[in-house]
């Protein structure tokens, strides 16, 4: 039986019905609105697919749990890869945790499903189905029930949603129903931001009914900023960090490691300290930005030099 065709999803799907509208036109799966993560200030972390998000994500984790925080992040993607920096291998998805026990959530022992990684930050990984067979939208609910189940959002400062690239399904949107800011990680190229154009608007509309605000953008791989920088003034958004592009992120990945681990050199000293006034700026809180994105052919005439 596919897992996205369980009993249990269906009857999880039958008590969403009742949930609130989620955004004009919405036809996604609704989550249980009365699944929420609690005090945690929790990000989620948007862009381009192969942008960068999961190096984002990784050293950011870190730089928070140098801040004393106690930290969890969470891979949206199905290919698994979100936390691999920080635990050395490719841990687990909870969806193929789940679908081992038959979905019995009650036989599950959170070490089944949470792995430490560097400087102690806890990893999951949720996964996802198998292309064309399903919504990730469920997987990231059930992820979030299975951690207010075991108890694990008790103890948590700060939960990173790393999210899967430039979609606009209302499933892997799902992290936002539980996110209280939400980056845009984007480099200075006519793609990225063109992407990122995209998800603001997605983050605009699940802002109508939840908590979500848009905090900035990351600056990524990009050794200029202008192009973000004009984006930025025009719609309405902040650039809150700038990674250039740096040899030494390659070499980290190559190395599963994050930055924080790898020799010290001025280029990785300096990131390092970006990611950790990256993560002091979001302790302390970011004023929401009321971004306002651009038709797409608007933006497409938009980007590009004079």
């Amino acid at each position: 039986m596919n897992v996205f065709t369980h009993p249990r999803v269906a009857k999880d799907a039958e008590r969403a019905e009742a949930a609130r509208l989620d955004g004009e036109g919405s036809v996604q799966v609704m989550l249980d609105p009365k699944v929420e993560i609690g005090t945690a200030k929790v990000f989620a972390i948007y862009g381009k697919g192969g942008i960068g998000k999961s190096t984002t994500s990784s050293n950011l984790s870190v730089a928070f749990s140098r801040l004393g925080k106690r930290v969890l992040q969470i891979g949206c993607d199905p290919k698994h890869d979100s936390t691999f920096t920080l635990t050395k291998s490719l841990i687990p998805t909870v969806i193929d945790i789940l679908e081992g026990v038959d979905f019995h959530t009650e036989e599950l022992r959170a070490e089944d499903f949470v792995f430490e990684g560097y400087n102690g930050v806890r990893c999951i990984e949720a996964g996802g189905p198998p292309a064309g067979t399903g919504c990730g939208g469920y997987v990231v609910g059930q992820t979030v029930k299975l951690l207010k189940e075991h108890h694990l959002l008790e103890d948590t400062d700060v939960v990173i949603f790393d999210v899967l690239g430039d979609v606009v399904c209302g499933g892997f949107a799902s992290p936002l129903q539980h996110a209280e800011r939400a980056l845009v990680v984007a480099a200075n190229d006519f793609d990225s931001i063109f992407a990122m154009n995209r998800i603001v608007a997605a983050i605009k509309a699940k802002a109508k009914n939840y908590n979500v605000r848009l905090a900035g953008v990351i600056a990524n791989r990009s050794r200029e900023t202008d192009q973000i920088d004009r984006f930025n003034d025009a719609i309405g958004l902040k650039r809150l960090a700038h990674f250039g592009d740096v040899d030494a992120v390659r070499r980290s990945r190559l190395k599963k490691a994050v930055l924080f681990e790898m020799e010290e050199s001025p280029e990785v000293l300096a990131v390092c300290a970006e990611y950790m006034q990256l993560a002091e700026t979001l302790w302390a809180g970011t004023d929401p930005l009321d971004a306002v994105p651009m038709k797409d052919r608007e933006i497409f005439d938009f980007l590009g030099f004079d």
